[in-house]
């Protein structure tokens, strides 16, 4: 069987399409229910049957924008969220982090901090890149500067040491 659930402006659409090899079900018709908002709230056995077909998820955000109840910033691409994030205090990116997996993932992700350090730092060489592509650009942003200058120069001296040519 194939489902598919619509939440509309002013109505909740739920199709059902049977599929089947059996002659008997060769001639059975999709169906179809429409209602509005207050009637799907009320309409414990369609919950049962999207919560079964669609899982928990996707039946408590059908109720919640039955409910008028929208969270835009889920529904922003990665990229969009990252933009608006780079504008952030560094406390407010703490407090956003706490508030779904996803925006914790993005909050923690190279990309976002890349971005912070990019907009906070006067220039970024390519040595110091190297060391936040190695680090990590979070924990690049959070070194002090004496400490990032001891890393880089480690860097270097180990970059200079030439591996030995084997004896024969």
């Amino acid at each position: 069987e194939i489902y598919q659930n619509f939440c509309l402006k002013s109505q909740v659409i739920w199709r059902w399409w049977k599929i089947s090899l059996r002659s008997e079900f060769r001639k059975t018709k999709p169906g179809e229910l429409r209602e509005n908002h207050t009637d799907f709230l009320d309409d414990a056995s369609l919950h049962v049957q999207i919560g079964v077909v669609f899982g928990s998820n996707i039946l408590d955000y059908s109720r919640r924008l039955c409910q008028g109840q929208f969270d835009f910033l889920e529904r922003l691409p990665d990229y969009l969220l990252l933009y608006i994030f780079s504008f952030l205090d560094l406390e407010d990116i703490a407090r956003l982090s706490q508030t779904s997996h996803r925006l914790k993932k993005l909050c923690s992700s190279n990309d976002l901090w890349e971005l912070i350090v990019e907009t906070s730092c006067d220039t970024i060489t390519p040595e110091m890149r190297a060391l936040a592509h190695e680090v990590g650009w979070k924990q690049f942003f959070f070194t002090n500067k004496l400490q990032l200058q001891v890393q880089l120069r480690r860097r270097r001296e180990k970059q200079l040491v030439l591996p030995e040519e084997p004896r024969l």
